[in-house]
């Protein structure tokens, strides 16, 4: 099999480094290879360069430059940002409020924090994902020191109200955090008017390089955390560590790339989803999940009744797209998000995440769907 004969359908995962992002970074690991941390010329530039990506991609999610920590990725700034937070407020109290459809670099974060005597409330959702926000309200008590809502589902694409979450919260005196990773360079942010305390996400969700991410911290409300690692005073002492100034420079050409044409790659991600989803729903059996809500214009979720979830993944080997999160694929068990959105562990494992990217063609969309009904006719006649 060629890389001719694949097609890519799993942007949500990763995506590819855009040409003009590697040009950018190439200087970093040859001539200008300093460390930031240098006080000399080659140490200067380097700083010079990785304070001009804090500003790129402060742009793009609409915050200061001062107000963004880099990270190796939004995984361990979901860690930084919880363990921190938690640690530096205790005194307050111990309890927190998510989601069951959060992503597991928070929820297990959070089931670690429960270890530590923290308690935590985790909304249920309802069938097409969403959360109530009377349940919401309900849950904060005089001990909640802060909710965690995610902006965009990964599996589903599903939208929470994220300014809705946080006038509730703050109503009642509790700072939000927020992943939003995935809904980054694909739905327009502005952290400002969204009113969140802190916030994640990751470099290679937007064409830039794998392994730099970022932790938001809003300094009009005072949002601080405790040290959690410690070897030195780098990122203000908030992330001790040498810089990956390549790869810092990389996210921030890739979020200035991503801001120039939002409105655009917006626009024809949402003209590919609905074309994708109309020609799934003429499959017999098909279910678009979280169908009908407000969900990022690249990610389509779909479940086929009657069909072996494993089977199905296998007749489909020349397209790469995946049962969920890119984290927990390799394990055969059905999505927590699906589940606790109240599918049947059948019908979660015979779901399928379709995330498009730039790259994506209507012709690729064609190819697909074709390839997805073939195989589920398949194998719903050897199951009769």
């Amino acid at each position: 099999m060629t890389l001719s004969d694949k097609i890519y359908l799993d942007f949500n995962a990763t995506t590819p480094v855009d040409p003009d992002v590697i040009k950018v970074m190439i200087p970093f690991f040859t001539e200008s290879f300093g460390n930031a941390s240098s006080d000399h010329s080659f140490g200067w530039d380097a700083d010079d360069a990785v304070e001009n990506a804090r500003g790129q991609v402060a742009k793009l999610v609409n915050c200061r430059p001062t107000e963004i920590t880099f990270t190796s990725g939004a995984t361990e700034a979901a860690n930084l940002a919880l363990f921190g937070f938690c640690k530096k407020n205790r005194s307050k109290g111990n309890h927190i409020v998510s989601c069951t459809t959060e992503h597991k670099a928070v929820l297990e974060t959070m089931e670690a924090l429960e270890e530590e005597g923290f308690e935590v409330t985790y909304l249920d959702v309802d069938r097409k994902g969403n959360i109530d926000l009377n349940e919401l309200e309900e849950a904060i008590k005089p001990s909640t020191i802060l909710v965690c809502i995610m902006m965009a589902n990964n599996e589903t694409g599903l939208i929470h109200p994220i300014k809705r979450i946080t006038k509730i919260a703050h109503f009642k005196s509790v700072p939000v955090m927020s992943d939003i990773t995935q809904a980054v360079g694909k739905i327009p942010i502005d952290l400002k008017d969204l009113g969140i305390d802190m916030a994640i996400f990751s470099s290679h969700k937007i064409y830039g390089p794998k392994g730099v991410g970022a932790l938001y911290m809003n300094k009009d409300n005072n949002t601080t955390i405790a040290k959690h690692l410690y070897g030195g005073s780098h990122e203000k002492g908030t992330r001790p560590g040498t810089l990956n100034v390549p790869g810092i420079v990389g996210f921030g050409a890739a979020c200035k790339i991503a801001s120039a044409h939002l409105e655009e790659h917006h626009q024809n991600q949402l003209d590919l989803r609905n074309q994708l989803e109309e020609r799934l729903l003429a499959i017999e059996g098909a279910i678009i999940n979280s169908h009908g809500e407000e969900r990022l214009p690249n990610t389509t979720n779909v479940s086929f009744a009657g069909v072996d979830g494993a089977k199905l993944l296998r007749h489909l080997n020349t397209l790469a797209l995946s049962r969920g999160s890119a984290c927990t694929s390799n394990q055969v068990n059905p999505s927590h998000v699906l589940k606790a959105m109240g599918l049947e562990d059948g019908h979660a494992l015979a779901s399928l995440r379709i995330s498009t990217g730039r790259s994506t063609t209507l012709d690729d969309i064609q190819k697909a769907v074709f390839k997805i009904k073939t195989a589920v006719n398949q194998l719903k006649t050897v199951a009769l």
